[in-house]
């Protein structure tokens, strides 16, 4: 069942990252706008789904490892997304149930479906910025209520760097976010990725036109791993996501690899 909840504030006719994410996910939170342009994005670049699911599986993975093998508690997840299964306070949580999490996202139907999701949970809230709006995010009440900025925190950017400009400057946000955490903290970075320009620029080009230029660029290997220059980076290093430290192989192979997400987990001295 699609769904049919509508508020005033979304344009439905636009298509959402988030609702297009949620589309290639299987997902109901999403509209017609949504998986039309999820079609015709498959037409040209197939391996979207599967690279989609491999995405989320790894960030299941990661919040798994930290909790487990880093003892880290707290995380703030920057351009969220829609709920799915497995979400971040599920899964650390399920380590631990003190576990806070502050989730990001500037898309109202985000903050709606989030909120209704989290009303029983106090260690876990949703709030609606604009991921680079570091400052804000950092000094709203959510965050100070659950967030204590003198222990180790995880920042997580999964999959969402793509949406950032270049004028926004992606690998700036990062700096700003690693600046206000403590030492023994923890980024998570990954992003859509492609060798092939030809690639790059239709996907860009599309995304940007089809989500009236909520967009910003799929990039290359080493423009990601700017963002993370001097930092110590966990085993394996910087790679396709599905190779990070997989639990199973069992895992959706990508059949097709003209655009790939690419990224690791770095630590704060």
């Amino acid at each position: 069942m699609q769904s049919s909840w509508r508020p005033d504030a979304i344009d439905t006719k636009v298509p959402s990252v988030a609702r297009m994410y949620d589309y290639f996910l299987g997902g109901d939170d999403n509209y017609q706008s949504d998986r039309e342009a999820c079609e015709e994005l498959l037409k040209q670049v197939p391996s979207s789904r599967t690279l989609a699911v491999n995405n989320r599986n790894f960030l299941r993975r990661v919040v798994r490892t930290l909790a487990t093998e880093y003892g880290i508690r707290q995380f703030i997840d920057h351009g969220s997304g829609l709920p799915t299964q497995d979400n971040v306070h599920q899964v650390a949580q399920a380590v631990d149930p003190e576990s806070r999490v502050v989730y990001v996202d500037n898309d109202p139907i985000v903050l709606a479906h989030g909120r209704a999701l989290l009303d029983e949970n106090d260690r876990t809230t949703v709030i609606q910025a604009d991921m680079r709006d570091t400052d804000g995010i950092f000094a709203h009440e959510e965050t100070r209520r659950l967030i204590d900025f003198s222990k180790p925190v995880a920042a997580l950017f999964v999959s969402v760097m793509h949406c950032i400009p270049d004028k926004d400057d992606p690998a700036a946000l990062v700096r700003r976010v690693a600046e206000r955490l403590a030492p023994g903290s923890f980024l998570v970075v990954c992003q859509l990725v492609s060798d092939r320009p030809e690639i790059r620029q239709f996907v860009t080009d599309f995304m940007a036109q089809a989500t009236d230029n909520h967009w910003g660029r799929v990039r290359e290997e080493h423009e990601v791993a700017a963002y993370l220059d001097g930092l110590e980076i966990l085993e394996p290093g910087l790679v396709e996501v599905s190779t990070w430290r997989p639990d199973t192989d069992l895992a959706p192979v990508q059949q097709t690899d003209e655009w790939i997400e690419w990224g690791g987990v770095a630590r704060l001295p």
